[in-house]
Order: structure tokens, then sequence, then C-alpha cells
């Protein structure tokens, strides 16, 4: 059996209701998705035979029409000949013929009662059916990114994850004492003689080009008159 038994119970179906009770609602969401569409298909089908039943309505009841049609036309060339009792005879057949088309009337009038309601029910089921497609959509995504948060949090809390964060705490360690005793070697050192040529040259240099910078800039000044 269905989630579904029959198209009312569908139709006035609460999904969120039906979700928050449900264990797996991905699973519930397409079997309820595969019984709307079933279910649709069987209100169609009926429909369609709902219809044919019109049109073979609408088309006996243009016949019994102009068999009235006939009957009358009969009973007045009857009369028109002295005939009162073939008139009578036709008339008594033109009122048979008026019930057959009374009560087909009815049977059409109840035939489109039915259609109208099918048509309404297939729009609400329609209506449905849609928002339990984007429910599925979303309920997807929503299990697709829980089991990657959990994925990727199982890995962050990994101990082979903790543990290489360790040892790489422990380089930086080894790092920073290594640092610290090249630095401290310098710590006091007098420079040599080739280190203080090299500096003297070097400040020269920079006081050599801030001469020709302040000298090219001086004479691009232009002229006054």
């Amino acid at each position: 059996m269905g989630i579904f038994s029959r198209l009312t119970d569908i139709i006035n179906s609460n999904l969120n209701s039906i979700l928050d009770r449900a264990e797996d609602p991905e699973k519930l969401i397409r079997l309820v998705i595969q019984e709307m569409e079933d279910t649709l298909v069987e209100v169609r089908s009926s429909t369609v035979r709902t219809i044919a039943e019109r049109k073979e309505a609408e088309r006996k009841l243009a016949q019994l029409g102009r068999e009235m049609d006939e009957w009358q036309r009969k009973a007045e060339l009857a009369l028109s000949r002295d005939r009162e009792d073939l008139a009578k005879g036709a008339l008594v057949a033109k009122s048979k013929i008026a019930e057959q088309i009374e009560a087909l009337q009815h049977q059409l009038a109840h035939i489109e009662e039915a259609l109208t309601k099918s048509s309404e029910d297939i729009g609400r089921l329609q209506e449905k059916l849609t928002d339990a497609k984007k429910r599925e959509k979303a309920i997807v995504l929503r299990q697709k990114s829980a089991a990657n948060r959990l994925k990727v949090n199982t890995r962050i809390h990994d101990e082979r994850i903790s543990d290489a964060f360790a040892r790489f705490e422990e380089v930086e360690r080894s790092l920073d004492e290594l640092e610290g005793q090249a630095e401290s070697l310098d710590i006091g050192r007098r420079k040599t003689l080739a280190e203080e040529f090299s500096d003297l040259e070097a400040s020269t240099k920079v006081e050599q080009e801030l001469a020709d910078l302040k000298a090219r800039l001086h004479n691009s000044k232009p002229v006054a008159g």
C-alpha cells in the first residue's frame, strides 16, 4: 500500500507533518512523489474517459434532436393530408424522444460536474506534486551538506591531524631556537674593518645619488625672464 490510498488523502495531506515524523525524509519524499505521480496518471486517465463520455452524450443529443425534428415534420405532414391518426403516432414518438433527451441532458450535466471536479483535483494535485519536488531538492541538498560537514568535522577531530599539528609546533619551536642561537652570536660583536668600509662606501654612494638628484631637479626648473 502506498503512502496515500486515495486522491483526497493527497490533496488534504500536510506534507510538513508527514516529513517531520519520518526517520528517512529523503526516502519518504520520493515515495510520496511516486504516489502523487501515479495518482495523477490515474486521475487524468479517468478524466479522458469522462471527456469521451461527454462527447458521446453530445453526439447522441444531436442525433435525438434531429429525430425529434423529423417526427415533428411527419406529424405536420400527416395533418396536412388529414391523417390525424398518423400525426398522433408521430407526436407520441416525438414525446418519447423528448424524454430521452431530457434524461441525456441530466446525464450530461453530471458529466460536466464530474469534469469540473476532476479539473480542480488535478490542479490541486499538481500543486502538491510541484511542492513535493521542491522539498525533495531541498532535502537532498541538506542531506549532502550535513554529510559533508560530518566528513569535514570527522577529519578535523582526527587524532592523526592533531598529531601532525603537534609535530609542526615542535618543528617551529626548534626553528625558533636555532634562529635565537644565530641572533645571539651577533649580539655585542664589533664590525670588521671590511664591514666598516663597506658601510662607508654604501653611505657615500647614497649621498652622491642624492646630490645628483638635487642637481637634476634644479637644472630642470625654468629660468625666470
